[in-house]
């Protein structure tokens, strides 16, 4: 694959988490490697100074700490989020069609664009649930069913003139994957617990989506531009990592926090609207004797990235863009502003990460909604809730956000990653 070894890094970060719980493993696999030690939500912690800690929760969110010394005054977070738009697989998932074909009964899992998925390969990945009888514990064991496995296909143009019109896509009826012919009836779950190493039988719950199978792939004039899935937001995610990772980290309280379920609201347990975040900083506080006035005049010191990639310029669409605020690949890292609030940047957050930035030499650019186009939103606003801190809205621009396969800029990712190591300096 050619680009940079940042690139390298980034795509087989992506290929190899093709759900939100093997990316938050991947994570894990990461830190374990750089030393760092494993806490449960359900024990006890014993926290010193100087030292290198992370948890997880559902599987599907990860926060990672460290902590520099017994007086730090203040935290320094970014969080990401793990989750991307898919179909999520439904209980009893196989459908008889015509008596010929076995298709999947799916759901949308956020807001996707529907186009891009027909006529892919595509696979299933994520998790099952078994419960262990010698001790009656429940256990996950992911799944990547790491082959071509299903396709949408597209109804003929012949069937259906108006394609190129504009059409109205039915989740139920135009959406849903073909798995098989009938000699493939009753094989699905049977294939995800050989995937899972477990009998079919032992299955008790799940949580599957499909993805799309095609490689990351560098393109362009000149290699400039990357192109994968899940780059939203595991391109943050990612580079968020690194720069944590490489940081100096020698002044505050570094927090590497990746949430679940952004792409559908962020309220559950594991989202930005829980108390994860919340619930870990509290814990480091009062593991250190801090007082519950300590934390809160913790907090009022600390400051928060929320990194969701932005919106490029669309090649075919600039009228699209704000007339002023124009991000493009490759020119540096977003910072997003919203009047509304569906970002959190505000006149103080945005002047301390540009200040990072120039100590980072990274360039930046904004973004804003067009004045009469409603924008999406992200975690950063729902995270404040519960953690008030100076946050700024930042991202990596991208096009086609929320696609099966999407595009970004070779060396945004390496910007970012630069940017977070002096913020976590």
């Amino acid at each position: 694959m050619k680009g940079s070894d940042t690139a390298r890094g980034l795509a087989a970060f992506l290929e190899g988490s093709p759900s939100c719980f093997h990316a938050v493993a991947n994570m894990r696999d990461e830190l374990l490697k750089n030393g760092f030690t494993e806490l449960q939500e359900n024990q006890k912690w014993q926290l010193r100074p100087d030292g290198k800690y992370f948890v997880t929760r559902n599987g599907s969110a990860l926060i990672a700490f460290t902590i520099p010394d017994e007086n730090f005054t203040a935290f320094r977070i970014i969080a990401s989020h793990s989750d991307s738009p898919s179909f999520k697989i439904k209980e009893n998932p196989e459908l008889e069609t015509d008596g010929h074909y076995i298709r999947l009964n799916t759901e949308r899992y956020g807001g996707m664009l529907c186009a891009p998925w027909f006529d892919r390969p595509l696979s299933v990945a994520g998790r099952v649930i078994v419960k262990d009888p010698a001790d009656d514990t429940f256990h996950t064991k992911l799944v990547n069913i790491g082959r071509d496995l299903l396709l949408i296909p597209s109804l003929a143009i012949h069937m259906n003139r108006e394609a190129n019109n504009g059409y109205k896509y039915d989740m139920k009826k135009d959406l849903l994957p073909l798995y098989g012919t009938l000699s493939g009836k009753d094989t699905f779950m049977k294939t995800v617990a050989e995937a899972a190493g477990v009998n079919e039988d032992e299955i008790l719950g799940h949580d599957l989506f499909l993805y799309n199978r095609e490689k990351a792939s560098v393109w362009g004039a000149s290699g400039e531009f990357i192109s994968c899935g899940r780059l939203d937001d595991l391109q943050c995610a990612y580079a968020s990592l690194r720069g944590f990772l490489t940081g100096k980290k020698e002044t505050y309280a570094a927090v590497h926090c990746v949430l679940d379920n952004e792409e559908t609201g962020s309220t559950t347990k594991q989202g930005a609207a829980s108390t994860f975040l919340s619930d870990t900083l509290e814990r480091i506080c009062g593991c250190l004797d801090f007082s519950r006035e300590d934390y809160l005049i913790r907090l009022s010191e600390s400051f928060m990235l929320s990194a969701d990639n932005a919106h490029a310029v669309h090649p075919n669409h600039p009228d699209k863009a704000d007339p002023s605020n124009r991000p493009y690949l490759n020119e540096g890292i977003v910072l997003k502003f919203n009047a509304s609030q569906k970002y959190c940047t505000d006149g103080i957050s945005a002047a301390m990460f540009r200040d990072v930035c120039k100590k980072a030499g990274v360039p930046i650019q904004t973004f804003s909604n067009r004045s009469d186009m409603a924008g999406g939103s992200t975690l950063g606003n729902i995270a404040s809730t519960h953690v008030a801190v100076s946050t700024a809205d930042i991202g990596l621009p991208q096009l086609a956000m929320h696609s099966p396969y999407e595009t970004a800029g070779v060396t945004d990712t390496e910007y970012l990653i630069r940017a977070a190591a002096e913020f976590f300096a």
